[in-house]
């Protein structure tokens, strides 16, 4: 293979998801960059690639950025992986992806799996049109980016955990009103994959009577 960095994106839940030249790219490629090796080790011994993993994650890639790019220069190509989903899309990505090209080194992203499409579409609200928020700040600016929100027409997808999900509807609620529309996405292709739609209100309600479990993403329709 050429020189080169490509972006692979892996299933979100269903292993059925990943690409036929997914699949080859991870198995030609020099070395895999993993955001989780141990995850990645799962994904690939169940698709019987047997190449180098080296981890690449936002705790140590300004650490190890220089390395990479070295190996890229050298010839080498090199594939990055995140957990699920596309490498960038609320992930490491972005970093290796700009020093590539500052550096004149070819970077391939492969079209493939991410949580927010699948959400938008399910949800039934207008997705000619949207904006992707990613994970809200925790604490500092958080009420910031919701005021910033405040005339915006377009749908808005946000990603969250869990245990932060009823407090984000209720905050949604002192912005916007209980009476909006939301529609949230759990455990997209797995087997209990759940989209929960209706006003944030009705909404609050059920999850705060069935508190969920694993990757959530809300889409609200502001207008």
């Amino acid at each position: 293979m050429i020189s080169k960095l490509y972006l692979v994106p892996t299933p979100i839940g269903n292993l059925e998801d990943i690409t036929f030249r997914a699949v080859r790219i991870l198995n030609e490629v020099d070395l895999i960059l993993a955001e989780d090796t141990r995850k990645t080790a799962n994904l690939l011994r169940h698709f019987e690639i047997s190449n180098r993993v080296d981890s690449f994650h936002k705790f140590n890639e300004h650490h190890k950025l220089e390395r990479f790019i070295g190996m890229l220069k050298q010839g080498l190509s090199i594939a990055l992986v995140s957990d699920a989903g596309t490498p960038s899309i609320s992930d490491p990505g972005f970093l290796i992806v700009r020093e590539c090209l500052i550096n004149n080194i070819e970077v391939e992203c492969l079209p493939g799996a991410v949580a927010l499409i699948p959400a938008l579409v399910n949800s039934g609200f207008p997705s000619d049109r949207f904006v992707f928020e990613g994970f809200l700040p925790q604490k500092k600016g958080r009420n910031k980016r919701f005021e910033k929100l405040l005339n915006e027409e377009r749908t808005i997808i946000f990603y969250e955990s869990p245990h932060r999900l009823v407090k984000t509807l209720e905050q949604l609620t002192t912005f916007f009103s209980g009476d909006h529309l939301v529609c949230v996405s759990r455990e997209l292709t797995k087997i209990h994959e759940e989209n929960i739609r209706g006003k944030i209100s009705d909404v609050i309600a059920h999850y705060t009577k069935n508190p969920p479990k694993g990757e959530i993403v809300i889409v609200f329709n502001p207008v």
